[in-house]
């Protein structure tokens, strides 16, 4: 073969090579786009050969495909990669310190989630959980045991390498939610459905497992987490869709079902209070049967998932939904509610200070008020721990992926000895069961105090110098209902300004402004910052939260650069995932009602010179009407597309760097006197 046509052969082996790596990862990204996770997960890693621009998203898709079907440490590495790359991801440092609490490196995750509030990332909900993390990190020491001599036994004879969970108890019966119909999900898991199998007096399993009713069962969804009322005559189960491309149906309600005498469970309808927009799941009834407790990721809530309760009448008839609270709920998931005989409220939560995943919690009101206690070890490890039931005999039933299980949730319980024999246990110092008298903490019964505070620093960048600014306005806002009200107004001195006093659960925005500088607000949530009274030693104790302010010095000519305001190519609408952006340059125009502005539009180089400038002019005009849409007088903006005659990546290779050339900015025209 000649030198030419060996180097053609090679060209065109390469081209093939190179043009299967990119179908391979254009498949892997649809599979993960469609939650097909452990199939992206094996397309993505067949990708050897790609752009050094997206190893980083490379290793991200592969770190989320497992964070979002369950296996946080098999993401742990990946998360870490991305990081190492340089993933612009600010959601990745969090997921990676939630990875790393999981595999209980604690000490590390600290590091990750304080670097990651350190990143200014403007996703509320995860700064949020993020600032719980830390104040639950800390709390892990001071978690004891409520149960410590407690030890529970794995259902061997039930549990397989497959799922089963959420198990109560009814009459001979236990009922219990098992992924092992014959018809498989979307994500290649056989579908889960509700089964029951008889046990004797230890708990033991008698016979074979069946389904529990052919009326609730269906072969093509997921049916899970029954609940019974007292009677046993009423059954409400969380229901999915079948997953199937062309089922639009929610994605999980709530379904009852009755027992009829002599003809058995009637078939399942939907339940009223179901949100059809919304996940609702893990339904619990309350020990007189006229309360259902169930959960929720319905609008309005604290985020992730929320334990609602709502009531029924004499007739059965649902009333309103009420969310429980900013006590039991969380940023996170909480769910799986259960109301035990003593009317103790119990529930798994990956919100609340807990050792990895979800761990079991229970709400205890005491004087009036409601705290929520990790239930400690043995019930919680740093694996997912969730379910709880406790039958009329005590005997506790829970759900557990723990290490030395058989393989994904399993069932474990705790067959419970009669109270003589376990209080003659408790009291005898021989005995495995005994029980110390607990010594009383002479601090235990003082009523403790804390008073939170707000200050920091205000900047002004000159030329990218910081330097500190005084006497600028500072406002401190609190946010209540999408109402906004002033609750403290300051000079900065030398460029510091509070402390002020701020209340736990609440929102504020902090806006500081000064002549010659761009005014500007910033969010500060105390959500999620609170500490727990049993951290605190003395009666009343102060903490203050410390924050900076950077203001943008202003003048005729000066340019902003806005994020994430890009177009596809050959288009000029406004894309949604660019809404946000614009919706913050609506607020610094009503913040700065001094200046006009000229928003300015770029393009990348493929099209022609003409053609680039009129799409330019069209697509800066389209966000003029945005801003004229949201309220900001078109008297202040002019529009002016520059086509590619002022490109930031002069010879673009790849889309991420054409991209970056089809930006809008803005530039400072006029400052005008406000009267």
């Amino acid at each position: 073969m000649s030198k030419f046509k060996l180097l053609i052969f090679i060209s065109l082996t390469l081209s093939s090579s190179l043009f299967a790596q990119i179908k391979t990862y254009k498949k892997a990204i649809s599979l993960f786009n469609n939650a097909f996770y452990d199939k992206a997960i094996s397309e993505f890693n067949k990708v050897k050969e790609i752009d050094k621009s997206q190893e980083a998203q490379l290793q991200l898709y592969i770190a989320d495909s497992y964070r979002l079907s369950n296996r946080h440490l098999a993401s742990l590495p990946y998360y870490e990669k991305a990081i190492q790359l340089g993933t612009a991801s600010k959601e990745a440092l969090y997921y990676y310190a939630y990875a790393l609490k999981v595999n209980e490196e604690y000490e590390s995750a600290k590091a990750n989630y304080t670097k990651f509030l350190a990143s200014k990332s403007t996703l509320k909900t995860l700064n949020e959980l993020a600032n719980k993390e830390l104040v639950n990190l800390q709390l892990l020491s001071d978690i004891q045991p409520l149960s410590p001599d407690i030890k529970f036994e794995n259902y061997q004879e039930i549990n397989s390498n497959k799922a089963e969970f959420g198990s109560v108890v009814l009459g001979e019966y236990l009922v219990y939610s098992a992924a092992k119909k014959e018809k498989v999900y979307a994500n290649g898991q056989p579908y889960v459905g509700i089964y029951k199998v008889k046990i004797d007096k230890s708990l033991k399993p008698v016979g074979t497992p069946e389904v529990f009713s052919n009326n609730t069962f269906d072969e093509e969804r997921n049916e899970a987490s029954p609940t019974f009322s007292a009677d046993g005559k009423i059954m409400i189960f969380a229901r999915g869709n079948t997953g199937k491309r062309k089922d639009l149906s929610s994605n999980v309600d709530l379904y009852i079902s009755r027992l009829v005498p002599n003809e058995g469970w009637t078939k399942a309808s939907k339940v009223s209070v179901s949100d059809s927009a919304a996940w609702d799941g893990s339904p619990a009834f309350s020990r007189d049967g006229k309360t259902l407790y169930f959960s929720s990721d319905r609008a309005g809530g604290s985020g992730g998932l929320d334990i609602y309760r709502v009531n029924l009448d004499a007739s059965g008839r649902f009333g309103s939904a009420v969310n429980m609270g900013k006590i039991i709920n969380t940023p996170g998931d909480d769910f799986f509610p259960f109301v035990a005989p003593d009317g103790k409220l119990y529930f798994a939560s990956d919100g609340h200070a807990g050792f990895g995943k979800l761990d079991i919690f229970r709400a205890v009101r005491s004087g009036g008020k409601i705290s929520v206690e990790n239930m400690g070890k043995p019930f919680n490890t740093a694996s997912d721990d969730f379910g709880l039931f406790i039958d009329t005999k005590d005997n506790i039933f829970f759900s557990s992926n723990r290490a030395a299980g058989k393989g994904d949730d399993d069932l474990y319980y705790y067959y419970q000895p009669t109270k003589e024999d376990t209080l003659l246990a408790e009291n005898d110092p021989k005995s495995p069961l005994y029980k110390e008298k607990p010594k009383v903490d002479p601090q235990e019964n003082v009523l403790k105090k804390i008073n939170y505070f707000l200050a920091g620093n205000i900047y002004g960048l000159q030329n990218e110098n910081k330097v500190m600014l005084d006497s600028a306005i500072v406002r401190l806002i609190k946010v209540d209902g999408g109402l906004e009200e002033v609750v403290n107004e300051q000079f900065s001195i030398g460029g510091k300004f509070g402390p002020v006093k701020v209340d736990e659960d609440t929102d504020y925005i902090l806006l500081a402004e000064k002549a010659n500088y761009l005014t500007k607000r910033e969010g500060f949530s105390m959500y999620g910052r609170s500490i727990p009274l049993k951290l605190l030693k003395k009666a009343e104790t102060d903490t203050t939260f410390l924050t900076d302010l950077s203001l943008d010095q202003i003048f005729v000519g000066k340019t902003f650069k806005l994020e994430n305001i890009y177009y596809d190519l050959d288009k000029f609408d406004i894309r949604d995932d660019a809404a946000p952006e614009l919706d913050k340059l609506v607020q610094i125009l009503k913040d700065n009602p001094q200046i006009k502005i000229e928003l300015g539009s770029h393009t990348d180089t493929r099209g022609s010179d003409i053609y680039n400038i009129r799409l330019s002019q069209k697509r800066a005009e389209s966000v003029i009407n945005y801003l004229s849409i949201k309220g900001i007088s078109a008297a202040r903006l002019a529009a002016k597309g520059y086509g590619e005659t002022e490109l930031i990546v002069a010879n673009a290779k790849n889309e991420d760097e054409h991209q970056i050339n089809r930006r809008t900015e803005f530039k400072v025209l006029e400052i005008n006197k406000v009267e």
